[in-house]
């Protein structure tokens, strides 16, 4: 992202190489998986992922209140999900 971000600006570097990143770990998440759904769960999230990174770098001034934010609803949102499992 940094040799691209030199030629082409943050924002067209960050989103190829967001990309890249993403399809690479899709690609390889599919071969692991053994069905191909799980696979596309992963390259989802991942896009939600640096998509939220992407947000929080724009946001300069608010970044710490929206991760903080962000974060309190991942931890609820695993709570949720996780309160039947028989640890």
């Amino acid at each position: 992202m940094l040799s691209l971000s030199e030629h082409l600006g943050f924002d067209p570097a960050y989103g190829i190489a967001a990309a890249a990143t993403i399809l690479l770990i899709t690609l390889y998440s599919r071969s692991i998986f053994s069905e191909k759904k799980y696979a596309l769960v992963a390259g989802g999230l991942l896009v939600v992922l640096f998509g939220f990174i992407y947000i929080i770098l724009q946001l300069e001034d608010y970044a710490l209140l929206a991760g903080s934010i962000a974060l309190f609803v991942i931890i609820a949102l695993i709570m949720y999900l996780t309160r039947k499992v028989k640890w």
